[in-house]
């Protein structure tokens, strides 16, 4: 008997690796920033691999309370690293698994990115001490949930229906929903798992309302599990990704709470009811700033994943183009393919980049807010930090979310009819991906909230003051909205100097539209909030060409600090993320008359041949992403390019061949065998029929 042929795979990839202009090994150092990190972040992904607990090959075929039961039990494992390792560790191998399973990342992240959170945000230190102790730290004995949102407001945060009531005769907080839109919805964690909530409520107090401030509230008891009195639990139901998580509405009945449950690091309440409010309002934000941050990291890191599976794949299909006696063409090697592809890798580059300076800044501002002292000196540019990390990441939350979709998206198309499986990991990455769009804050809304910053920026600017950080182009708006582009020819244009000031020019042009329509709305009568909405067109617009701006800078700059034996092909990946970004957005690059529409076609030709130069060393960039088989888990991103072996076994695995569907005698066979009446026929007559 003759054995079936050896399936193509292993050989492409040998040969794709055998181009790499580079060291590899010394590309995935500079991404992870050194030989020692590198070292870490594989013991984490070995680690995982060996665990039982962490298997994840059959996600795709278990039932919701079988995966919603192997996530608690990977939380288990999760609080054991929390108490062993430290913070610094802990959020490193919490990068690592919302790349291996986004659904325990967020029922992990619930409780220690936005319960924990909230406490390390809000909590004075007698309060953080007293959580700490009764186990926020290390999952024992409580597990926290953020009830925030509520079936009827999301990102109007202020507009929350959800009550907190001072009784002063009792020195208690009462917790009430009012109404049926003020029922705490999409709470992570609540439906099945958490113990207590920060729950975000209107703090009123002798009948005035000071506005949502957050109060500790404990859900469940401890030992039986069953909900306290005057709070009903259950949950959402069925949504489009992440079902590790269980999702779960909250009502409150008048529940009433310790008057010290409420979290006052900023806002403070003493016995009699007096109120005290921050001297700056500001201050309480940052802790809220962390999930956009963390959406903005665990983008580039899911562009990785998505990249390397079809790009690997695309190295070892092959269709048409076959010449006698020779294979048919790898789809890698046709101009649209690398076209669909090769941008999007440089715009991970791109947003790995981004995320290690967003996250940096954030880190610092944060421990200058935990250090600051009444009075202190250091007050105004804390403040200073504080606005631009807010518009900032409020930007590049959306656009890198939004980005990723559609990375995530265009790799499972590229990968042909076989992007529809789910084994190919490729259609619940993007399930589960989905979500960032909307959840801590929608990307409409914060996009808006980005243009705000910037009209801000710009009419201090105007009026003087000097910007800083990424809107520091704004200091140069009078000579920068003049210049436009010298270059005779396209080798003339091919320098990243060139994009650079394209970005500056554009960005301070559109930014200037949005400043200048706000501006007009003032003077035409308009209150400011309802001047700001009627910009909002334009303020969209501006955040959008800021963040992809922004991305380039980061980019290069990255570029400028990189190894010498690595910046060549970093110079063409970062290129091509800024031509690529420009030939998509050639608008108001060409309103704007920084280049000529024949400048324009060169930068289509050079976004061309960057992609076929780009593509000769796709798959060791791929394999710089350091990102293991069971990190991957797709028979279509196998390192050693076995893929149909992979596959194949994969799906026979799940489904055992020739089994006779369970439903047969119900339904299959009665169809099969089923009595057919012989109805009688209508005779016509024969002048009928003439």
């Amino acid at each position: 008997m003759t054995s079936l042929a050896k399936p193509p795979g292993p050989a492409e990839l040998t040969q794709e690796r055998a181009k790499a202009s580079f060291a590899v090994r010394n590309m995935t150092h500079y991404l992870d920033g050194g030989p020692k990190q590198t070292a870490v972040r594989e013991r984490i992904m070995l680690q995982l691999e060996r665990d039982p607990v962490w298997q994840v090959a059959d996600h795709h075929d278990l039932t919701l309370q079988e995966i919603r039961e192997r996530s608690m039990a990977k939380v288990r494992r999760a609080a054991h690293h929390v108490g062993n390792e430290s913070m610094g560790l802990f959020k490193l191998r919490m990068e690592l698994i919302s790349v291996l399973d986004p659904g325990t990342w967020t029922r992990i992240g619930v409780h220690y990115g936005l319960f924990f959170g909230a406490l390390r945000g809000g909590a004075t230190p007698e309060q953080f001490s007293y959580w700490a102790q009764k186990g926020a730290v290390t999952l024992n004995g409580m597990v926290g949930c953020f009830a925030m949102t509520e079936i009827g407001h999301g990102s109007n945060v202020a507009g929350l229906e959800t009550t907190a009531t001072y009784d002063q005769a009792s020195d208690e907080f009462v917790i009430h929903t009012p109404t049926l839109t003020a029922t705490k919805w999409w709470i992570g964690g609540a439906a099945q798992t958490a113990t207590h909530s920060v729950v975000f409520a209107q703090m009123i107090i002798n009948g005035k309302n000071y506005g949502v401030k957050n109060f500790i509230v404990q859900l469940r008891d401890t030992t039986t599990f069953e909900n306290l009195p005057g709070i009903v639990i259950g949950d959402i139901g069925a949504k489009m990704g992440r079902h590790g998580t269980d999702n779960g509405y909250i009502q409150f009945t008048h529940v009433r709470i310790p008057r010290s449950h409420m979290l006052m690091k900023h806002t403070k309440v003493n016995r009699r009811g007096e109120v005290k409010e921050p001297p700056l309002q500001q201050l309480t934000y940052g802790a809220l700033i962390s999930g956009r941050v963390a959406m903005v990291v665990d983008s580039g890191a899911i562009a990785k994943k998505a990249l390397t599976i079809a790009i690997r794949y695309a190295a070892i299909r092959r269709q048409f183009g076959a010449k006698d006696g020779e294979p048919e063409t790898k789809i890698l090697d046709y101009a649209i393919h690398q076209y669909r592809l090769m941008p999007l890798l440089a715009q991970a580059f791109a947003m790995h980049f981004t995320g290690i300076e967003v996250n940096r800044m954030y880190e610092e501002m944060m421990d200058s807010m935990e250090t600051l002292q009444p009075g202190d000196k250091r007050l105004g540019e804390v403040l200073e930090k504080l606005k631009e990390m807010h518009g900032t990441s409020a930007g590049l939350k959306a656009f890198s979310t939004w980005s990723t979709l559609n990375i995530i998206d265009q790799c499972r198309q590229a990968c042909g009819g076989h992007g529809y499986s789910a084994y190919t990991g490729l259609a619940s990455l993007y399930a589960d991906f989905a979500v960032h769009c909307t959840w801590e804050g929608d990307n409409t809304i914060l996009s808006l909230q980005g243009g705000r910053y910037l009209v801000g920026c710009y009419r201090e600017a105007k009026a003087g003051k000097k910007q800083a950080g990424g809107v520091a182009y704004l200091n140069n708006l009078e000579s920068l909205v003049s210049k436009q582009c010298s270059a005779k020819s396209i080798s003339e244009i091919s320098r990243l100097e060139v994009i650079e000031e394209a970005f500056w020019l554009v960005s301070a042009r559109v930014v200037k539209k949005a400043g200048e329509d706000f501006e007009n709305g003032i003077k035409k009568g308009l209150k400011e909030d309802e001047s700001y909405e009627a910009c909002s067109q334009s303020r969209l617009f501006a955040t959008k060409i800021h963040s992809v701006g922004y991305l380039f800078h980061r980019f290069k700059g990255a570029l400028e600090r990189a190894p010498a034996d690595l910046k060549p092909i970093l110079e063409k990946l970062c290129m091509l993320y800024g031509f690529y970004a420009i030939a998509e957005n050639t608008g108001p690059f060409l309103q704007y008359g920084y280049f000529t529409s024949e400048q324009i076609d060169w930068i289509r030709e050079s976004v061309n041949a960057l992609c076929l130069a780009v593509r000769e060393n796709a798959i060791p960039l791929t394999d710089s992403f350091n990102l293991s088989d069971f990190m991957l888990n797709s028979p279509f991103g196998r390192a050693d390019g076995d893929i149909y072996t992979a596959y194949f076994a994969a799906v026979q695995k799940a489904h055992k061949p020739g089994a006779i569907p369970t439903y047969f005698n119900k339904e299959i066979s009665p169809l099969l065998h089923r009595k057919m009446e012989v109805e009688e026929v209508l005779e016509l007559d024969e002048e009928d029929e003439e």
